[in-house]
């Protein structure tokens, strides 16, 4: 009886701690651009945080690109690309707007900097978004393989709702999805490193910083589109 009642508030515990992490997960996502996976409608301008969330991404590795072209040198494209990133967070902070984005830019700006600044190296710029990605690409692999497809977890806590779409043989359709949109996340994140991986070794570092521009941002509004289109597709079957 003893073992029994010492049992019952440990399970109460495990359930009020994944409730706890759910929540965290669900409010995370309703902070991001994928809480535009559970709406009806989509903005491609919305999902990147509008005009001023898309300069912000894009500036400084386009700076960086332009000044390393006309210097060939590290140290100006370096100086250039922090002092942009800085400027909109500085911006973001006078106007008293959201600092999440200017500021996850800015993080990521300056270990690129730090990094190549150590190294010596120009390319070294861009080696932090190819490790993420390389992260990514396994995390999310995963996620499917163990029939946990993170798509399907973010639009599931986003709604509200239950993961009984995992074994329910009626949900069958919601369930291929969820494992689809996540498999397109894994191909994103792949082809990124297939295209950069080699221009990276090969230190073409111009051709590297183009890419990083083409299949950064736009690509990653398409892949969130796509997603997002097949979650829609997959609400309004409900299962079918």
């Amino acid at each position: 009886m003893n073992e029994q009642e010492n049992e019952r508030p440990a399970a109460d515990q495990r359930s009020t701690d994944d409730a706890e992490l759910g929540r965290a997960v669900a409010g995370a996502a309703r902070g991001s651009a994928f809480r535009h996976l559970a709406g009806e409608n989509f903005s491609v301008l919305d999902a990147v945080g509008g005009i001023r969330g898309l300069v912000e991404s894009v500036a400084p590795g386009l700076v960086f690109v332009v000044v390393f072209i006309a210097t060939r040198e590290i140290g100006p494209p370096l100086i250039a690309s922090l002092a942009v990133a800085v400027v909109a967070m500085v911006a973001r902070l006078i106007a008293r707007t959201p600092i999440t984005q200017a500021a996850g830019g800015l993080f990521g700006v300056a270990i690129g900097v730090i990094w190549a600044w150590r190294t010596g190296e120009a390319q070294d710029y861009f080696v932090l978004g190819l490790w993420t990605n390389a992260a990514y690409a396994v995390g999310v692999a995963l996620s499917a393989l163990l029939r946990w497809p993170v798509v399907g977890v973010v639009v599931a806590l986003l709604r509200g709702q239950d993961f009984s779409w995992r074994s329910d043989p009626a949900q069958a359709a919601r369930r291929r999805r969820y494992a689809a949109a996540t498999w397109l996340w894994v191909g994103m994140f792949l082809l990124r490193l297939a295209v950069q991986v080699p221009l990276y070794l090969q230190a073409e570092v111009a051709w590297l910083g183009t890419a990083r521009l083409v299949m950064g941002l736009p690509l990653w509004a398409l892949t969130l589109w796509l997603t997002w289109a097949l979650v829609r597709e997959k609400a309004s079957a409900e299962g079918r």
